[in-house]
């Protein structure tokens, strides 16, 4: 059985110069930045009175 081997220094070197340490943390954020922006578009048109209204009589014709 292998164990886990450390990158080299040349990998390590390499990744220093690309500059990728704090990529995912920055995906993370524009990530997170969409989704709360999305959700305060759905929340947006769920509140407004066409689609309450919509929703309304699509529920009660369900249940009647």
């Amino acid at each position: 059985m292998q164990g886990v081997r450390k990158p080299g220094w040349g990998a390590r070197f390499t990744a220093k110069l690309r500059g990728e340490s704090g990529m995912s943390t920055a995906e993370y954020a524009v990530g997170t930045l969409a989704a709360v922006a999305f959700a305060g578009v759905l929340l947006k048109v769920l509140t407004s009175g066409t689609v309450q209204g919509a929703l309304s009589s699509l529920i009660e014709r369900a249940l009647s």
